[in-house]
């Protein structure tokens, strides 16, 4: 493999089918496999990550290499997590030659993070990159956001549905509970709406590329903030029923209904209102009501 060879245009259609088709393989779809194909996009990504010099980043999910080599050229070291072992062996030619550059082959969702992290870059935060299969965003932008001290940054590309409910306003149909425990830890931004044509093969839902910058400090403040995500949880579980019925028939809190209204009547909450109506320091409120 030589240098010119490891620079072959990844934003090609034409190039990435026949990266592919020469090693007889088909993108997976059981793994979600679409590769981005579209330089635009690919801009639009890195303007996102807003990387400075000494910024070190995690991408999960590093494809062909399309996203690494840029990342690459634009911090000091780069760990490329990839669980697909056929991709593995392009990515080290796609990425010949780039020595800041660490392959590692891994199911994201398996590993110790808080350990992997440490050992990759030290107490250094990371900038995260990652293009995921869709069914799988929700668990990863959790995975990352139990870790978020070691974490300035994630940019990621999300079904459009998804996006969307990272970044709903209280009261709306897409508000749920991730939008809740996302917006506890981070700033949201839709950054652009993404065609699904720009991808190859092109996946059956558009995408929006999403910018979560973590918090120095939460949102709100708790005092208990495990009882915070309690009341977050069983607000949620239960859309349709009001607020006091939701809590009060919660296993996870395990509460009476006389307790649940003294509750809400501290925090100064409607008990007839809907969890998807609060907004997040109004569960502050009522987890604080019930802790105290």
């Amino acid at each position: 493999m030589t240098a010119m060879d490891s620079r072959q245009n990844l934003t090609s259609p034409a190039v990435v089918k026949s990266l592919l088709q020469a090693r007889g393989l088909r993108p997976k779809k059981r793994l979600g496999q679409s590769f981005l194909v579209d330089r635009n996009v690919l801009n639009k990504i890195l303007d996102a990550a807003d990387l400075t010099p000494p910024d070190p980043v995690l991408e999960i999910g590093a494809g062909l290499g399309v996203v690494t080599r840029e990342l690459a050229a634009r911090s000091p070291h780069v760990v490329a997590v990839e669980t697909d072992a056929n991709l593995i062996s392009i990515l080290r030619e796609t990425l010949f030659g780039l020595d800041n550059v660490d392959i590692v082959k891994e199911d994201f969702l398996r590993l110790d993070l808080d350990r992997f992290l440490e050992e990759r870059f030290g107490d250094r935060k990371c900038t995260v990159v990652t293009n995921l299969p869709y069914y799988i965003t929700t668990p990863i932008i959790t995975t990352l956001l139990e870790e978020k001290q070691r974490i300035s940054r994630i940019v990621l590309m999300a079904q459009r549905e998804v996006a969307q409910r990272l970044a709903a306003p209280a009261g709306s149909s897409d508000y749920s509970s991730i939008t809740v425990f996302v917006r506890y830890a981070c700033e949201v931004e839709i950054v652009a709406q993404v065609s699904r044509n720009v991808f190859y093969p092109p996946p059956d839902v558009d995408s929006a590329l999403v910018r979560l910058d973590v918090r120095e400090r939460p949102a709100v403040e708790p005092k208990d903030e495990e009882m915070f995500f309690r009341i977050v949880r069983a607000s949620f579980g239960k859309r349709r029923k009001t607020l006091l019925n939701a809590l009060t028939g919660s296993p996870e809190l395990g509460l009476t209904k006389t307790q649940i209204e003294d509750a809400l009547r501290t925090a100064a909450i409607d008990p007839a209102r809907r969890g998807e109506t609060l907004d997040l320091p109004e569960f502050a409120r009522i987890a604080d009501a019930i802790t105290e």
